[in-house]
C-alpha cells in the first residue's frame, strides 16, 4: 500500500464516520425524552418493535434512514420521515416491515413521510414479499396538508396499493399498536390481518373531540375506538393483544404459517468471499470525485473469489461489462471505468464518460442479461455522456438512447450503486432512480447532480453577473469571487449524498463492505417474484 492509498483511505474512512454519527442522531427520532415517555405508556418504540419481529442474528436493510434530513426544520424536522423500514426475515421469510414512529410529531404523516411509505410498498409489490405495518400515528401533519392530502403519489395512494396489493396475493399484516386515525383507519382493515393492543391502541374516523364537536356526541376514545370495540362489536380488528410484544408474538406466527410461492429462478450456488479484501475500496477511491482510479479494482474487491468474465473488454473501454457471481448470485455488472483509457482506434477517452461505443457496448449486453435471466448491477461513478461535434457527428445521442431503451426495457431486476459520481444524463443510463431499480444506494462521497460542483457554479455566477450587468451594475473582482463563492456552497450542498437520500433519491447511504449484502438480499427478494414479461427494445435507430 502507498502513501496516497493511506491518505485516501483516511478522508473517506472520516466520510463514512460522519454518516454513522448523522444516522446515530436519526435513530434517536424525537429525541430521548420523548422515546422514554413512550416506554413509560407500556410501548415499545418504533425500532424496538422491529428489533423484536426480527430473527435474532438474521440480516436486514433499513430503507430510507436519511428521509427527511434537514427538510421542515421550521417545523421542527422530522427524523427518518417519521416512520422506519426495514427489509428482513421473520420466522424465516423475507418480508418488509414498516413501523410508524410515534417520537417524531405523534407519527404524523409529512410529505416524505408518505413518499417513503409508498416506497416501502412499491418494493413489496415488486418482489411480492409480505409487508407488515406497525401502526402508531397521528394521521396527517395538518399544517402542510395541502402537500400530502390530494395528489396522486400522496397518502390516499397508501389505500390505493393496500387494494392493489391485495389482489395480487401479497400479504399485508397490520398492529394497531397506538393512534390510527382518520383515513389512516382503513390501512388495518384492507390488511389481510388485523391486530390491535389493549388500552393503547386506537381507531377511528374522527377522535372524541371532533364527534363531539361535529354532532355533539360526548364519548371518550377507548368506548369510541378502542381494542374491546373493535374486536368486540365493529369487528375492524381479529386480535386483541394484551401488549405490543403479544402483537408481535401473533406476527411471528403468522408468519410462520405462510407457505412458499414460485420463484422467479434466478442462478445461486455457494457464496464465496472475494479473495481481495472489501475494505480496500476505502483506498482505491479518490477523495476527489474529478480524480482517476481502475473501477477494476472496485469490481475485484465486490465479487465472488474477485473473479469476473468480462464482455467485449477491447471495446467500448469507458464502460466495463461483466458476469460474475456476488454472493453466489449470478450477475450482469455495468460499470463505468474511472481511469483514462485508450479506445480500440487509439484515441484517449476520459474516465467516467459514456462514448458512442461503449453506449453500443452496455446495450448489448443488457440485452444479453435479459435473455439469460441475470439481474443486472449498475455501478454508477459517471460524469456523463462525451460531447463535441466529434460525438454528435458519430451519433453518441443514438447510441445513448440506444442504452436508455435498454435499460428501460430491461425485465430482470436492476441494482444501482452509486459509489461517485451521478452527473446529467449519466444518471439515466446508468439505472438511475426513474429507472426502477429495485434498490439504489449510494457511498458517503457520492454526488447526484445535473452537473459536476466546479462546472455548474461557474455557469450559474456567469448568469447572475449577466443579469447584473444588464441592471447597469459593474461587478468588481471581489464581488465575483463572493457571488461564485455563495453558489458553490449552495450548490455542494444540493449534491451531497445525504441531501440525495433526504428526499429518497437513493433508499440509503451505505458503508461499502455492505454492498455485497444489499445486492444479494435484494436478488433473494426479487426472486420471488416471478418474471412474467418479455424483453422487447421496441423502436431503434441503428
Amino acid at each position: 500500500m502507498d502513501i496516497e492509498f493511506n491518505k485516501r483511505e483516511d478522508q473517506n474512512r472520516l466520510k463514512l464516520s460522519e454518516i454513522n454519527r448523522l444516522l446515530s442522531e436519526i435513530k434517536k427520532g424525537g429525541g430521548e425524552k420523548r422515546l422514554q415517555k413512550i416506554r413509560e405508556e407500556g410501548k415499545m418504540t418504533a425500532r424496538e418493535r422491529i428489533e423484536y419481529l426480527l430473527d435474532k442474528g438474521s440480516d436486514s436493510i433499513e430503507i430510507g434512514a436519511f428521509a427527511g434530513f434537514e427538510m421542515y426544520e421550521e417545523h421542527g424536522g422530522c427524523p427518518s420521515g417519521g416512520v422506519v423500514i426495514v427489509m428482513g426475515y421473520i420466522s424465516g421469510k423475507q418480508c418488509i416491515i414498516v413501523a410508524n414512529d410515534a417520537s417524531v410529531k405523534a407519527g404524523a404523516w409529512f410529505p416524505i413521510t408518505g413518499k417513503k411509505n409508498l416506497r416501502a410498498q412499491e418494493i413489496a409489490m415488486e418482489n411480492r414479499l409480505p409487508i407488515i405495518y406497525l401502526v402508531d400515528s397521528a394521521g396527517v401533519y395538518l399544517p402542510m396538508q395541502d402537500e400530502i392530502f390530494p395528489d396522486k403519489e400522496n397518502f390516499g395512494r397508501i389505500f390505493r396499493n393496500n387494494a392493489k396489493m391485495s389482489s395480487m396475493g401479497i400479504i399485508q399484516i397490520s398492529a394497531v399498536m397506538g393512534s390510527c386515525v382518520a383515513g389512516g383507519a382503513y390501512l388495518p382493515i384492507m390488511s389481510d390481518e388485523a391486530m390491535i393492543v389493549d388500552k393503547t391502541g386506537s381507531i377511528f374516523l374522527a377522535g372524541s373531540y371532533l364527534v363531539k364537536a361535529a354532532i355533539g356526541e360526548t364519548i371518550d376514545n377507548e368506548a369510541l375506538g378502542g381494542a374491546t370495540t373493535h374486536c368486540s362489536i365493529s369487528g375492524v380488528t381479529d386480535y386483541k393483544a394484551k401488549d405490543d410484544k403479544d402483537a408481535l408474538n401473533r406476527i411471528k406466527n403468522i408468519m410462520k404459517s405462510i407457505g412458499h410461492n414460485e420463484k422467479a429462478g434466478f442462478n445461486r450456488i455457494e457464496s464465496t468471499p472475494p479473495k481481495e479484501n472489501i475494505d480496500n475500496i476505502f483506498g482505491i477511491m479518490p477523495v476527489s470525485r474529478s480524480e482517476q482510479y481502475d473501477t477494476y479494482e472496485i469490481i475485484k474487491c465486490l465479487v465472488d473469489n474477485s473473479e469476473y468474465e468480462e464482455y467485449k473488454p477491447d471495446y467500448g473501454k469507458s464502460i466495463i461489462c461483466a458476469t460474475a457471481r456476488i454472493d453466489g448470485w449470478s450477475v450482469g455488472i455495468v460499470a463505468n471505468q474511472r481511469k483514462m483509457i485508450k479506445s480500440g482506434k487509439g484515441e484517449m477517452q476520459f474516465g467516467g464518460v459514456i462514448y458512442s461505443d461503449s453506449a453500443d457496448k452496455a446495450t448489448r449486453f443488457i440485452a444479453n442479461c435479459n435473455q439469460r435471466k441475470i439481474p443486472l448491477v449498475f455501478l454508477q461513478d459517471v460524469t456523463g455522456f462525451m460531447v463535441g461535434s466529434k460525438s454528435e457527428h458519430g451519433g453518441i445521442i443514438k447510441d445513448g438512447a440506444k442504452m436508455v431503451n435498454a435499460v428501460s426495457n430491461s425485465i430482470v431486476p436492476k441494482f444501482t450503486i452509486i459509489t461517485g459520481n451521478s452527473y446529467g444524463a449519466g444518471n439515466y443510463a446508468m439505472c438511475g432512480k426513474s429507472y426502477d431499480p429495485r434498490l439504489i444506494v449510494a457511498w458517503p462521497w457520492a454526488e447526484l447532480a445535473v452537473m459536476g460542483g466546479t462546472q455548474a457554479a461557474k455557469v450559474l455566477a456567469q448568469i447572475q453577473e449577466s443579469t447584473l450587468k444588464k441592471q447597469g451594475k459593474e461587478i468588481s473582482e471581489a464581488e465575483r469571487n463572493e457571488i461564485l463563492n455563495t453558489i458553490s456552497k449552495k450548490y455542494q450542498k444540493q449534491i451531497e449524498a445525504t441531501y440525495s437520500a433526504a428526499r429518497l433519491w437513493t433508499d440509503a447511504i451505505i458503508n461499502p463492505t455492505d454492498t455485497r449484502k444489499w445486492i444479494s438480499m435484494g436478488i433473494e427478494a426479487a426472486n420471488h417474484s416471478p418474471i412474467t414479461e418479455k424483453f422487447n427494445l421496441g423502436v431503434i435507430q441503428v
